[in-house]
C-alpha cells in the first residue's frame, strides 16, 4: 500500500476514533448531575484513574512504535 494511501486512512480513521472518544467523554460528563446520579469523589477518583491508564496505555504504545523508526538500536546512554 502506498505511503500517502496509509497516511490517508491513518487521519480518516484516527479522526474518527479521537472524535468518538470526545463523544464519549462528553456523554460521561453527563453523569455528574447530581440531581439524577448519586455518587462520591472516590468513584470520580476511580473513573478518571482509569481513564488515565488507558490514555497513559494507549500513548506508549504510539511511543513505542515511533521509537521503533529512530534507527537506534542496542545500548545508549541518555545525556
Amino acid at each position: 500500500m502506498a505511503e500517502n494511501s496509509r497516511r490517508k486512512r491513518f487521519t480518516k480513521v484516527a479522526t474518527n476514533r479521537v472524535q468518538k472518544i470526545i463523544d464519549y467523554l462528553n456523554l460521561l460528563q453527563n453523569c455528574s448531575n447530581r440531581r439524577n446520579y448519586e455518587y462520591d469523589e472516590e468513584d470520580v477518583n476511580h473513573m478518571f484513574e482509569e481513564i488515565s491508564k488507558a490514555l497513559k496505555d494507549a500513548k506508549a504504545v504510539y511511543a513505542n512504535e515511533l521509537s521503533k523508526g529512530n534507527g537506534k538500536s542496542g545500548f545508549t546512554f541518555n545525556k
